[in-house]
């Protein structure tokens, strides 16, 4: 009797540590966070961009006089191109509104209230071309300008960033730099409401006129 009250306690003994090694153990283990998903919506003017918008998907185009082209075909059936950008926290849809008319011209854009981001090189009106690594020191000053320079933008609302590559690039730094466009609009202005056009080389040029 004695022998099995003993052989009885030794098993709840164990029973016991064993159970408080679990629950150390379970105290120990590290509480993994759960990933919280943000999404930003650069350039989206109205509530119709959902609606309305036409994803654009960058593998499939060859060179970018192609992707440039379907871009203006999509803003020319009233709709909006974008782009969405994914990390592992973030969701950045990024929509362009590059002016259009039905006979193809250029709406009159005065050219100090633009920035030209052509093969990773800005250029900007009469003040020459700068390395990318300016983008921050360019965009600043065009922000905060409000008229000041009248060789900047007049202000942040008529801003303007036009982004163009060589016909047959390849266009493998474009994601990148619209990743690092935004972000640094953002930082500096807190908002969403950049305006990025996607377009090739001679839309910028200025109309000739026939005599």
């Amino acid at each position: 009797m004695k022998n099995t009250l003993k052989t009885s306690c030794t098993i709840i003994l164990i029973l016991l540590i064993n159970a408080c090694g679990k629950v150390e153990k379970k105290e120990q283990e590290p509480i993994q966070e759960k990933t919280v998903i943000i999404e930003k919506q650069f350039g989206k003017w109205d509530t119709k961009n959902d609606n309305l918008s036409v994803e654009l998907n960058t593998k499939k185009f060859n060179n970018w006089n192609s992707l440039a082209e379907r871009a203006r075909k999509i803003i020319g059936n009233d709709s909006v191109p974008k782009i969405t950008l994914r990390t592992n926290n973030e969701i950045r849809v990024i929509y362009f509104h590059n002016p259009f008319r039905e006979d193809g011209s250029l709406k009159i854009v005065k050219s100090k209230n633009v920035i030209e981001i052509h093969n990773d090189t800005i250029f900007k009106h009469e003040l020459g071309t700068f390395p990318l690594d300016s983008l921050k020191s360019i965009l600043k000053k065009d922000i905060n300008n409000n008229g000041a320079n009248p060789m900047l933008s007049e202000n942040s609302k008529k801003l303007v960033i036009s982004i163009s590559y060589d016909k047959k690039s390849d266009f493998i730094k474009l994601l990148k730099n619209l990743n690092e466009l935004t972000e640094q609009y953002y930082k500096i202005t807190n908002n969403t409401d950049i305006k990025i056009w996607l377009t090739d080389k001679e839309f910028l040029k200025p109309p000739t006129f026939n005599k």
